[in-house]
């Protein structure tokens, strides 16, 4: 029987809420209840919804987003660097326990501010900073995560070229997401071996529903792959992991 799934990464994209186009493009709809209507059936008990770059620094999807699916689920915001410590408090009571820098497709706040603002919301609420980031710019970030308290990658850091520097910060602490099998440039398989290999504590799977401009979208046998890779370790990256990880973040 497969272990329940904690979705440690997904988009919700509700059209009442403002959207910001990125290089002229606009997500279909994806709604609270399209997400739920997807994840029933894959066994997902929980996870962490993603702001992405085209709501850019807007909070009210996110807040709407957190009440509508209710406990279990958490958040991850793009936060700019005039963000007060008031604000901050405030969407950790809403559900929101991470900020996300956007190094990918933009959309969030400046590299340049990264270490500043993840060490603000760390100590103000305990929050982790997270990276959608081409691993091959990891090695001129390496210095400055290695000292970042708490920090999660996407998508298995993308690229073949910088998985090297994406195994050395694991073995620094640093947690990968096993999302976005349609992404990246090489097996996944290997990399979720390589990963687990260095520190069975730092991958986290995600579905990266509704999968927005992915060349191939999650498909349920992503969840099947992790399990015939890691059985039986795959509990793990499924739900124990991810779960440890956000549920640590605590005021």
């Amino acid at each position: 029987m497969r272990t329940s799934i904690f979705d440690a990464h997904f988009h919700i994209v509700d059209p009442r809420f403002p959207l910001v186009g990125n290089d002229g493009f606009l997500p279909e709809p994806y709604t609270c209840a399209m997400y739920r209507e997807a994840a029933a059936p894959l066994g997902i008990a929980g996870g962490a919804v993603v702001s992405g770059s085209l709501q850019a620094f807007d909070q009210g999807h996110l807040v709407d987003a957190l009440q509508r699916l209710g406990a279990g689920y958490v958040g991850m915001t793009q936060l700019p660097p005039t963000a007060t410590d008031a604000e901050i408090v405030r969407l950790h009571e809403a559900g929101v326990r991470a900020v996300r820098f956007n190094l990918k497709r933009g959309g969030s706040a400046d590299v340049s501010h990264l270490q500043s603002v993840a060490r603000r919301v760390h100590d103000v609420a305990g929050w982790h900073v997270e990276l959608y980031v081409d691993s091959r710019e990891l090695p001129a970030l390496e210095t400055t995560l290695a000292r970042l308290p708490t920090v999660s990658i996407d998508h298995l850091g993308l690229s073949k070229d910088g998985l090297a520097s994406l195994l050395r910060l694991v073995a620094r602490g640093v947690k990968v997401k096993a999302t976005g099998f349609g992404r990246v440039d090489f097996d996944v398989g290997d990399a979720i071996r390589a990963i687990h290999a260095v520190d069975p504590a730092a991958l986290m799977f995600g579905t990266d529903l509704p999968s927005t401009r992915a060349p191939v979208p999650f498909r349920p046998s992503d969840i099947d792959l992790v399990v015939r890779v890691l059985r039986p370790e795959s509990h793990r990256v499924l739900w124990k992991n991810a779960r440890d990880f956000y549920t640590m973040t605590v005021r």
